[in-house]
């Protein structure tokens, strides 16, 4: 996970994929988000699967499978 503090650096190297998404490179606030929606973040995700937009616990347990 990058540093919280560092927006520059975080926002050339996330790999979210979704338009407009307000919370691209603030790691913290992405965190936060999609904590809450029981979801996993995009930077957990080969680009592939996070394209399919799919942050949920049972895709990513299928990713590392």
């Amino acid at each position: 996970m990058a540093d919280c503090t560092r927006y520059k650096r975080n926002l050339d190297i996330c790999n979210c994929s979704y338009p407009g998404c307000s919370r691209k490179g603030n790691c913290c606030a992405c965190l936060e988000y999609h904590r809450s929606r029981g979801e996993m973040v995009a930077c957990y995700f080969p680009d592939d699967v996070e394209k399919t937009w799919d942050r949920s616990l049972r895709r990513f347990k299928e990713t590392i499978s």
